[in-house]
C-alpha cells in the first residue's frame, strides 16, 4: 500500500500520557490529531471528558488509558475505571494487564480479567485494547498471552505502554501476529518515533501505531515524498 499522509495518520494512536500533562497539552494534542486526522488520542482517563468535547464533531476518537501504566490496581479498579472512562466518553479503551500475574502465568486470572474488561467494552460498541508491555515479558508469556486474547477477542493487542524498560521491537510484533493469525488487530507503542519504524511496523501488518511522535513521522513522509 502506498502511503501517503492521510492513510499514514489514521495509523496513529496520538499520545501524551504524561503525569505533568495540564489543559494547554491536551488541547494542542487534540487540535494536533484534527489537522493530521489521526485515528485517536491516547490520554489518561482524567481527561477523557476535556478531550472528548474538544474533538466533537470529529472523527478522532477518545482512547482512555486503564490501569496506566503498571496493571497494578486489581480488576475491580480497572472495571471501574473502565466504566468510568465510557461515561466521560471514551471511545476506545486501552487497558494495561496484570503484569505479575502473567509472570507467575495465572493465565486463569489473566483470561478473566480480559474478558471482564472486554465485555464491557463490547456491550457498550467500545473499541478494547489489551495492553502486553512486552519489555517485561518471555517470548513464550507473549505467545501465551496473545493465545488467550485470540480466544476472548479483544479488538486490538498492543505491545507496550511506553513507560517500561522497552517499546515495541520487530520480532514481538511478528509473533503477537503470527499467533493470533487474523482474529485480533496488532497496535505497536512504544519507541515508534520515525517514519522507517512506521513503515516497517505497517509493513509486518498492525492496525496501530501508540506514538507521541506523530507530527514528526508524518514531516518525514512529506520530505520522502518531494524527492
Amino acid at each position: 500500500m502506498k502511503l501517503t499522509k492521510e492513510t499514514l495518520a489514521k495509523y496513529f494512536d496520538h499520545t501524551f500520557l504524561k503525569a505533568y500533562a495540564v489543559d494547554s497539552d491536551l488541547k494542542k494534542l487534540c487540535d494536533e490529531a484534527k489537522e493530521i486526522g489521526a485515528a485517536m488520542v491516547a490520554i489518561n482517563t482524567e481527561w477523557t471528558a476535556f478531550c472528548k468535547k474538544e474533538l466533537e464533531g470529529t472523527d478522532v476518537h477518545v482512547g482512555a488509558a486503564i490501569g496506566f501504566p503498571l496493571g497494578q490496581c486489581g480488576l475491580e479498579t480497572k472495571v471501574f475505571e473502565t466504566k468510568y472512562a465510557i461515561e466521560q466518553g471514551a471511545d476506545e479503551i486501552d487497558y494495561v494487564i496484570n503484569i505479575s500475574k502473567a509472570k507467575m502465568h495465572d493465565w486463569d486470572y489473566i483470561k478473566n480479567e480480559m474478558e471482564s474488561i472486554v465485555k464491557i467494552c463490547r456491550e457498550q460498541n467500545i473499541i478494547s485494547k489489551v495492553i502486553f508491555e512486552n519489555c517485561y515479558l518471555e517470548k513464550d508469556e507473549i505467545k501465551k498471552l496473545s493465545e488467550i486474547s485470540k480466544e476472548v477477542k479483544p479488538d486490538f493487542i498492543k505491545t507496550s505502554t511506553g513507560f517500561g524498560t522497552g517499546g515495541a521491537t520487530f520480532e514481538d510484533v511478528k509473533l503477537m501476529i503470527d499467533t493470533v493469525d487474523g482474529e485480533v488487530a496488532v497496535k505497536a507503542a512504544g519507541g515508534v518515533r520515525d517514519l522507517k519504524t512506521a513503515k516497517e511496523m505497517i509493513n509486518l501488518g498492525v492496525k496501530r501505531i501508540g506514538t507521541s511522535s506523530s507530527l514528526k513521522i508524518l514531516d518525514e513522509l512529506e520530505k520522502e515524498m518531494d524527492i
